[in-house]
C-alpha cells in the first residue's frame, strides 16, 4: 500500500469509529446562539467521506484490461 492510500485507509478507519460512536449514542439537533446543529447531517457527512474513502481506495487495486489486437 502507498502512503497515500495507507493516509486514506487511516481517514476511512477514523471516520467509521465516530459513525460508530454516534450509532451508540445518537444526539438530537439543536440550535445554538443562531447556530444549527444536525447531527443526522454530520453523520451523513461523515457516510460521503467514507464512500470517497471506498472509491480512493478502490481505484489503488490492481486492475486488468483487456483488448484484442486485429491485422
Amino acid at each position: 500500500m502507498s502512503s497515500e492510500s495507507q493516509q486514506i485507509a487511516t481517514i476511512r478507519s477514523l471516520t467509521l469509529t465516530q459513525m460508530e460512536e454516534l450509532r451508540a449514542n445518537p444526539k438530537p439537533t439543536y440550535s445554538i446562539d443562531g447556530q444549527r446543529v444536525s447531527w443526522s447531517e454530520y453523520f451523513q457527512s461523515l457516510q460521503q467521506t467514507v464512500d470517497w474513502c471506498d472509491r480512493k481506495l478502490a481505484s489503488y487495486d490492481p486492475f486488468e484490461i483487456q483488448s484484442q489486437g486485429t491485422t
